[in-house]
């Protein structure tokens, strides 16, 4: 048994007005192929181009190892030279990934590469966010601290992109005061006897490959696999709605400074009670569904 995913809408390219009105508006994901066909990145933008830009560049990376009380938020496990980083990704499979890379303020040289599109969004110029990945790498599912709209695009090879909507959050096992799923979940192969509500959740699914991008609706769950060695890049616009922005505001101005807070004071404590709540809650939402369906309903 495997999870309930749809195949994301694709389009070869799309106006400013179709973007707007067919997915910005109905909060609904598609796939770009061609979008970027006229940027320099689309012919020069690969793991060697990277390195001979950036080689010199010390990056932050993370791997999949479960949250502990020792780290902070978004805290890098290790760092090493781009040049040694690019090397390690093309000589065999590795966890590590670069995560959230600044491209404006630490390569500056590649802002002339690419361009801000006009699809209909307000995008933050000063955050445009560099990931990369080695082969069969994964990152944890989760969704973004300020619930933005995201245009994903993915170079050098290709990666696969699952996604739910965040009405999908009662069967994700979500961590609270966190912004993941428990870490433990294999989402390629989940184990339904151990994870049953995961059974319920509706979601999307594509691969993506050089040049094509995703956009992912305010607040959507996402977790990724690197099918092979590659990397790619986030645009992202603010929240349209105002329940999403509040709760971005809430998320950015308490939550994480809550979350580090409660990490000092109880230690591993505090992480080992967020999982076991992840569990009662969602077996919680996940009784309350069965109940629903069985009341009987009157004429």
């Amino acid at each position: 048994m495997s999870l309930e995913l749809t195949q994301i809408e694709r389009v070869k390219t799309i106006s400013k007005e179709d973007f707007y009105n067919n997915y910005v508006k109905k909060q609904k994901p598609v796939v770009v192929e061609q979008l970027i066909s006229d940027w320099p990145a689309y012919s020069k933008w690969n793991l060697e181009y990277i390195k001979n830009i950036a080689g010199d560049q010390t990056v932050p990376l993370y791997d999949d190892r479960p949250v502990t009380h020792k780290e902070g938020f978004n805290q890098a496990h290790a760092k090493m030279k781009m040049a040694d980083y690019i090397d390690l990704l093309k000589s065999k499979p590795t966890n590590y990934r670069i995560f959230l890379y600044n491209l404006i303020k630490e390569v500056p040289g590649l802002k002339a590469d690419f361009k801000f599109p006009d699809i209909g969004l307000r995008l933050i110029k000063q955050l445009p966010m560099l990931f990369f990945g080695g082969e069969n790498s994964r990152v944890f599912m989760h969704y973004d601290i300020d619930y933005p709209n995201i245009l994903h695009f993915h170079f050098h090879g290709e990666k696969r992109c699952m996604i739910f909507p965040p009405d999908q959050t009662p069967f994700l096992y979500k961590v609270p005061h966190a912004l993941i799923a428990r870490e433990d979940i294999d989402f390629d192969n989940p184990d339904y006897d151990k994870w049953p509500a995961l059974g319920n959740a509706k979601g999307f699914v594509c691969n993506l490959k050089h040049g094509e991008m995703l956009y992912m609706p305010e607040g959507y769950w996402h977790y990724m696999k690197y099918l092979t060695p590659g990397f790619s890049m986030s645009l992202r616009a603010f929240p349209r709605n105002i329940t999403n922005l509040s709760k971005a505001a809430y998320n950015v101005f308490i939550m994480r400074y809550f979350d580090n807070t409660m990490r000092k004071l109880k230690g591993q404590q505090w992480i080992d009670y967020k999982n076991e709540q992840a569990i009662i809650r969602t077996n919680r939402n996940l009784e309350k569904l069965k109940n629903k369906v069985l009341v009987p309903h009157s004429n």
